[in-house]
């Protein structure tokens, strides 16, 4: 299924961008594929959990997924987490979720696609 495309994947970094803010929660790298998503993130300065913060942006989500007269199913069930150790893992991982739409044959370079990026410097 392509949902996450368009107006409403820039609507998702939208929303992932103010979470960010008001939780205080660090975004290093995302990427809004048209199936699914990527984010390389970490609760920074906020008491907030990971799995809290994404409950409440794929409820978020959900809401104006529904009220703009979209159907269907949008998320699966759960998330798949890691835990990254070091800074090296971090670097990598943040490389690969950019790389996405490379990999998809999408874009030739990873700036070149309008919903993924670095939000916050890598540590």
């Amino acid at each position: 299924m392509s949902v996450l495309k368009g107006d409403f994947a820039l609507e998702i970094t939208q929303c992932l961008r103010q979470l960010r803010e008001k939780y205080s929660f660090k975004i290093y790298a995302y990427c809004v594929m048209p199936d699914h998503i990527h984010l390389l993130l970490a609760p920074g300065d906020s008491k907030l959990s990971v799995s809290r913060f994404i409950q409440g942006f794929k409820s978020i989500i959900t809401r104006i997924y529904s009220s703009t007269g979209r159907q269907g199913k949008l998320w699966q069930r759960y998330f798949y987490d890691h835990v990254l150790r070091n800074e090296e893992d971090l670097k990598n991982v943040a490389l690969y979720v950019l790389e996405n739409p490379v990999r998809k044959g999408m874009v030739e370079n990873w700036q070149d696609y309008p919903y993924c990026g670095i939000v916050d410097k890598l540590e």
